[in-house]
């Protein structure tokens, strides 16, 4: 399934919100909205960085939704919440036309608020809301969106958790080896014989 790219963005920055622990400063602030292209934007200001901070427990809860009537609840509440007020706009950048849903006037929070509320009511309507997933590793909380053609993916980006997931995987399956058979001894040291 293919999504508008402005779609996919609203998702990724949604997702990136919610597991941006180091949002902790206007500096952070900045850097997180230049790397994921919001603008364009009046400086940011401590009332932003707090209604930023707050936004991300109301997004964490999309993930959280058990039906899809929740879901939808959570969604149209954002959607009201953001006085979000579509429009369509082709201002260049590669982009071509797409949505923007709010005023470039209106506050951080409504601006990320709408974009991520028209891109999870995107998935409901295409059917696509399991795409909206928690990483697979059982010490991490973080949230992703699987934007693979083969819904594969189960790890979050955050903590490299992917990665130490299949090497405890490859250790345990080493350490489970008889030393007498494959001529390791369990730490994976050549045994004599």
């Amino acid at each position: 399934m293919g999504f508008a790219h402005d779609t996919i963005a609203a998702l990724v920055l949604a997702a990136d919100l919610v597991n941006a622990d180091e949002l902790t400063d206007l500096v952070a602030l900045e850097a997180f909205l230049d790397q994921h292209q919001v603008d364009p934007r009046p400086r940011a200001t401590q009332a932003d960085l707090d209604a930023v901070r707050a936004l991300r427990l109301r997004l964490r809860a999309i993930w959280q939704a058990t039906t899809s009537e929740h879901l939808a609840e959570l969604i149209n509440e954002l959607l009201r919440a953001s006085g979000a007020r579509p429009w369509l706009t082709d201002h260049g950048g590669g982009w071509g036309w797409h949505l923007h849903v709010t005023d470039h006037e209106a506050t951080l929070e409504h601006r990320i608020a709408a974009q991520a509320a028209f891109a999870f009511a995107d998935l409901v309507r295409l059917r696509e809301a399991d795409r909206l997933r928690r990483c697979g590793a059982p010490d991490c909380d973080a949230v992703l969106v699987d934007l693979s053609k083969n819904r594969s993916r189960i790890y979050c980006d955050t903590g490299n958790c992917g990665n130490r997931q299949h090497v405890a995987a490859y250790r345990e399956r080493r350490a489970g080896r008889d030393p007498d058979r494959t001529g390791l001894s369990p730490s994976g040291i050549p045994c004599l014989r």
